[in-house]
């Protein structure tokens, strides 16, 4: 019985924390976007970085990954100095 509740809990949980990670993957993207447009003198190979951590936490948002894609778009913005 213990298991049964433990599992229900847990997917309970998961259900209501995903929608919050969906909404946070576009403010990301976006937040990322203003940094970039500001030309922040980085090193080339680091806006490559960047850039493709942007892309790597956009296509998982579009796959319905969330809680995959918060984690490249939080490396490209702690890159970038923002929060």
């Amino acid at each position: 019985m213990k298991k049964i509740i433990t599992a229900a809990f847990v997917v309970a949980l998961a259900a209501y924390t995903l929608p919050a990670h969906a909404a946070q993957c576009p403010a990301d993207i976006k937040k990322i976007d203003a940094a970039l447009a500001a030309k922040p003198d980085l090193p080339k190979k680091t806006l490559a970085k960047i850039m493709g951590l942007r892309k790597k936490g956009e296509a998982l948002h579009k796959a319905s990954q969330h809680g995959k894609s918060v984690e490249p778009l939080g490396e490209a913005m702690k890159l970038l100095g923002i929060q």
